[in-house]
């Protein structure tokens, strides 16, 4: 039997391909393909086992572009940024500095060969920035999809950030004002007559808590998209990219009238994007927190909680389709006051809306 030689033990071919390691007895796969040996431990004592990596392996290395085994990293991140143009301009903004760092910070340079490129250069890179959870994530985000494009253009057989791991993200402390502390804000807005724009502005953050919307879905509606008849308001989720419909909630019903009153069937219900200074100055005047419009709707999740509308009805309003999950989990502080009133409904006593029957049926 032929035999590698080595400091410590001997490499035995036990079969095509396939060695083990006499000293611990794990096994390492010797391939041919495209002119080019690779040699590397199939990470197991199992026989078996091996046989079905050595195959796996065999069956990745024969996917790959051989044309292709000299791309340069910096080729790679010079690739991968063409792809990203059309994005907003922020994002391109960061996923361009994150590149700039790969290629001038990569522990074997931006000339490296991405097909000799170890997991481990990946955690090296990482590791020579100070950054908070956010920002490694995003870091490992645009890593991977660096890599995975090598992957999808048959450049590696895996990518070597596969194995990255995210940073957990620490639970944020999200303002929520009370439903008074919201009347109270809209009053305020409206109260500031020598601002042109206070009533449009008051208008806006009214809707916004009354109708659990966000500012994208509230700033694009239209008036076709209010039905008085069906009582039915349709809007567009910007953040999932789909269509919905929710109900013309009584609360929100003599807004959306008076606002709707001589507007084009293709006019826009509000003549803002947003209101967002308005809503800082009447939190600052009134020495509350300094909600966003994004806390009014939080507001209004909040309140339908407490006033005993099911989750999974609540989610569909706001245009999820994970059947409530999401919202049990970030509003799982509001439940526990929710269960603590419907407990109280468990008594031995007789409910009063119960009439006694005499007689047998």
């Amino acid at each position: 039997m032929r035999t590698l030689q080595r400091k410590k033990g001997s490499l035995q071919k036990v079969g095509e391909s396939l060695y083990r390691y006499s000293s611990n007895g794990v096994y390492y796969a010797r391939i041919k393909t495209g002119g080019k040996e690779i040699r590397r431990s199939l990470e197991t004592t199992d026989r078996d086992l091996a046989k079905r990596r050595l195959r796996d392996l065999r069956d990745r290395q024969r996917q790959i572009d051989r044309s292709q085994g000299k791309l340069t990293l910096a080729e790679l991140c010079d690739r991968y940024l063409e792809t990203v143009r059309h994005q907003k301009p922020k994002t391109v903004e960061r996923k361009s500095l994150i590149v700039r760092r790969m290629k001038e910070d990569w522990p074997t340079g931006s000339l490296a060969q991405v097909s000799k490129i170890k997991p481990s250069e990946c955690e090296l890179w990482l590791s020579r920035y100070e950054f908070g959870p956010v920002s490694r994530n995003m870091h490992i985000r645009c890593a991977k999809a660096i890599f995975a494009m090598a992957v999808h253009d048959r450049i590696i057989a895996s990518s070597p950030a596969e194995y990255l791991k995210g940073s957990k993200l620490p639970s944020p402390i999200r303002l929520t004002p009370t439903f008074e502390q919201f009347k109270a804000i809209i009053a305020e807005v409206r109260s500031q007559r020598l601002n042109a724009d206070a009533q449009d502005s008051a208008d806006f953050l009214e809707f916004l808590g009354l109708a659990g919307l966000g500012q994208a879905e509230a700033s694009s509606l239209t008036r076709a998209d209010v039905d008085f008849e069906a009582c039915r308001l349709v809007t567009f989720r910007h953040k999932t990219v789909t269509g919905f419909a929710i109900p013309l909630f009584p609360q929100t019903r003599p807004l959306l009238e008076r606002l709707c009153e001589g507007k084009a069937h293709d006019q826009r219900i509000f003549k803002l994007n947003n209101a967002k200074k308005a809503l800082s100055g009447a939190c600052k005047r009134l020495g509350f927190p300094p909600f966003t419009q994004r806390s009014l709707r939080r507001m209004f999740i909040t309140r339908a909680i407490q006033l005993g509308i099911d989750v999974k009805t609540i989610s569909e309003w706001q245009g999820h389709k994970d059947g409530g999950k999401l919202i049990l989990d970030t509003y799982s502080h509001v439940n526990p006051v929710h269960s603590h009133r419907m407990a109280q409904l468990l008594t031995l006593a007789q409910p009063d809306n119960v009439i006694q029957l005499s007689g047998a049926v």
